[in-house]
């Protein structure tokens, strides 16, 4: 098994290595690429040391199994013949393939099924905020399908890469330093301040990001379940939170949802409200799970579920879904 991870030197790229050795993936050769910038640039997997090669359009690709690319949508729109023409299986993490109609959409916990035809070798990752929400409405859904969804997102820095963490920890120490705030990655100011949009503004009013949990939940679910977001950029460094309430088309009982949720792949229950036990991005970093809390009843209608939940958008967010999608592949015989 030779895998290739595209993209290493952003923050999904060198979280894709972590994953992969974390979990001890199946494979015999690791052969990294990046831009021209980052070619050269050395990094250590399971004590190898590994030189970056430049992307280029060549026969790199010719003995590659499994190529993780986290490089960008232009990036991959560009090499995507490039990585595939030879029979590799492109496991892309940017919005470059999502909505294409034959290019399966794929969260593990939720439709492994569809990775059984793959007629471009292309899989696409869900947006990260997708994926935090679509593992947890999955054992909803199965209890009594979903109508619709509202959503506010918390979306911490690390959801625009690893030069907008480092510039929310810079204008932390500005602030107390007195100093002047840079901003460069973000419209405003992120630390002490809320920005409520993530990526641009669509006709209809919603971001980019908004209108992606929308259409891409549905792709997922196979499903007309209809989707309304708000997403917010928050000052945490590493995790989003999502507040999310949901309407059934048969009224549920709480009890049943959580323990739906307490047994579902991929979820952890932490709802003790009387103990204040509850998710937070403290203390859920570099974790595989969705952590689920504050589960209640909507008052408003009984039909209605509102929980809270908590996810590490670099790990399950982005690497690790792409890497179990691998896992998925391999074990399954389809690579």
């Amino acid at each position: 098994m030779k895998v290739a991870v595209v993209g290493v030197s952003g923050a999904v790229g060198q979280e894709f290595l972590h994953v992969l050795q974390e979990r001890q993936f199946p494979l015999d050769e690791l052969v990294l690429f990046g831009s021209s910038r980052s070619a050269g640039n050395q990094y250590t997997f399971n004590g190898q040391t590994l030189t970056v090669k430049e992307l280029k359009d060549n026969d790199d690709f010719k003995d590659i199994d499994i190529a993780l690319t986290s490089a960008g949508g232009g990036t991959s729109k560009q090499f995507a013949s490039t990585i595939t023409r030879h029979g590799a299986i492109m496991i892309d993490n940017s919005s470059a393939f999502r909505m294409d109609a034959d290019v399966p959409l794929v969260v593990p916990e939720v439709n492994p099924g569809d990775l059984h035809a793959l007629p471009r070798n292309i899989v696409a990752n869900p947006n990260c905020t997708t994926i935090q929400m679509v593992v947890c409405l999955k054992p909803i859904n199965d209890l009594s399908p979903i109508r619709r969804v509202h959503a506010a997102t918390y979306q911490a820095a690390s959801g625009a890469g690893a030069s907008a963490m480092a510039e929310l920890e810079q204008q932390i120490k500005q602030i107390a330093a007195g100093e002047p705030v840079t901003v460069e990655n973000f419209q405003y100011q992120l630390a002490m301040n809320l920005i409520p949009q993530v990526d641009v503004f669509t006709e209809n009013g919603y971001t980019k990001e908004e209108m992606k949990m929308y259409n891409e939940t549905q792709k997922i679910l196979h499903s007309d379940i209809e989707v309304s977001s708000t997403c917010v950029r928050v000052p945490v460094l590493r995790n989003h939170s999502e507040a999310i309430w949901v309407e059934t088309e048969e009224e549920l009982d709480l009890q049943k949802v959580k323990e739906a949720l307490s047994g579902a792949q991929g979820v952890t229950l932490k709802d003790d409200p009387e103990n204040l036990v509850y998710p937070m991005p403290l203390g859920s970093a570099s974790k595989d799970d969705i952590f689920v809390g504050r589960l209640r009843k909507d008052i408003t209608n009984p039909k209605g579920i509102a929980f809270w939940c908590v996810g590490d958008q670099i790990k399950k967010g982005a690497a690790l879904n792409a890497v179990q999608i691998a896992e998925y592949l391999v074990e399954k015989g389809l690579v």
